[in-house]
């Protein structure tokens, strides 16, 4: 498979995944009648079906990683060459943003407007280091000897995770970059989107060190995050 396959793979896999949440979120505000619960709860299921349709149609292509912090830590741990790494990093920010300017389309919103949705402070940072953690925990937890549950497994700890972090679980930069570009209920300011960026790389850098201390040959099985797929070129 190509570069340029894997690529635009990660770049449409990317804009669909912040299409459903921004547009979800909007859908879900404008139904609710003022009842945010309602709305996360719209913005939650969306967002968990479209991952698993989005891991299983283009994981085979790309790893369907969607996400820069994953895809970092796939490739220190020798899963993806660091020469493809730019290149996927593109197509995830690229692909992010074509998401959300998507959804406002669809929703007759302006195409990129920055967000006023404030998300500071300790609770909400320290809520994206344990949403990123325990996504890349589940990530090389599952992939290593269950990679067909994967896709189930990543969309029901998104959904919870939703719900128990006090932040909705952004743990994405590539989502909080886009978000931080809407100002609709899945926004960000854009002065906290840094913030919630480093926490979400600390979050994976702690969950690999800790799954290459649990499982030492885990290198051997990081060519299968998300799931396996075919890198050569």
């Amino acid at each position: 498979m190509s570069q340029a396959k894997r690529i635009t793979a990660e770049a449409v896999g990317t804009a669909f995944l912040l299409a459903a949440v921004v547009g979800s979120g909007i859908m879900g505000e404008r139904l609710s009648g003022g009842n945010v619960a309602v709305a996360l709860l719209a913005n939650t299921l969306a967002t968990g079906a479209m991952l698993v349709a989005l891991i299983l149609t283009f994981g085979p292509v790309s790893g369907a990683h969607f996400n820069p912090a994953v895809t970092l830590a796939d490739a220190w741990q020798g899963g993806l060459p660091w020469r493809e790494v730019p290149g996927y990093l593109a197509g995830q920010v690229a692909g992010a943003f074509g998401g959300v300017a998507a959804a406002h389309i669809m929703f007759e919103e302006p195409l990129f407007t920055a967000s006023r949705h404030i998300r500071s402070g300790n609770a909400q940072l320290f809520s994206e280091f344990i949403a990123t953690f325990g996504l890349l925990v589940v990530i090389w937890g599952c992939a290593r000897l269950r990679s067909s549950a994967v896709p189930f497994a990543v969309a029901a700890y998104i959904t919870s995770a939703y719900w128990f972090t006090s932040s909705t679980s952004f743990a994405n930069p590539a989502v909080t970059l886009a978000r931080s570009a809407s100002d609709t209920f899945a926004g960000i300011r854009p002065a906290d989107a840094p913030g919630f960026i480093a926490a979400q790389l600390l979050g994976a850098l702690a969950a690999t060190l800790l799954f290459r201390w649990l499982v030492p040959s885990l290198p051997k099985d990081a060519a299968s995050v998300v799931v396996p797929h075919i890198s050569e070129s």
